[in-house]
């Protein structure tokens, strides 16, 4: 079973993470920030992947913290569950609409960290929940998961639409990349021996 479990504790936040890639779209979370629960369900609904995640942190100031540090305890349980990546399809994509907006998501499980995240938010928050800790999350998740990601909303004129729609392709590209293709058993997704 590719799974795992991480805690991540700094002077700002306490998080801990269990990750099953290979679950059935259960998610459980304690966070303290309601939206981003909303979407974070959204990986695991259509990634088919089971997510725990429970955070303290200092929402007392703001959500950047606890946001940011998620993400990167996120993508430390995604690195270590996904293993030595053999067999795996390695690249995956989606395209995600939402009524009038539409989000692309690529991703490599590559072993090298990148980001370019392309969305024009029409509006600086939803509800409470600032926009911008968006783009800090997926940061911080693959710059220790390892993955390359490519965002980008392409229609949209509702905030909390363009969310939705980054997320559920983010789940949808990550379910494809996670996928075992039985032609690759045993075999590394590389020319070069390496990802």
């Amino acid at each position: 079973m590719r799974s795992a479990k991480v805690s991540r504790n700094t002077l700002e936040t306490q998080i801990s993470v269990e990750l099953n890639l290979d679950g059935s779209g259960k998610a459980r979370f304690d966070t303290g920030l309601p939206f981003l629960e909303h979407m974070l369900d959204q990986i695991a609904r259509h990634g088919m992947v089971d997510i725990d995640i429970l955070a303290k942190g200092d929402l007392h100031i703001d959500a950047h913290h606890t946001v940011e540090d998620i993400g990167i305890t996120l993508g430390q349980a995604f690195n270590q569950a996904v293993g030595d990546k053999k067999g795996l399809r390695r690249y995956g994509h989606a395209y995600v609409p939402l009524d009038e907006a539409l989000s692309r998501a690529v991703l490599d499980i590559s072993g090298r960290p990148g980001l370019v995240f392309n969305c024009e938010f029409v509006r600086g928050s939803i509800g409470e929940f600032e926009v911008d800790l968006i783009n800090e999350f997926f940061q911080g998740f693959v710059n220790h998961a390892l993955v390359t990601l490519h965002i980008d909303n392409l229609a949209g004129n509702n905030a909390h639409h363009q969310a939705e729609t980054i997320f559920k392709a983010f789940g949808r590209a990550l379910r494809m990349a996670l996928e075992l293709d039985p032609r690759m058993a045993g075999v590394m997704p590389s020319t070069k021996g390496t990802l």
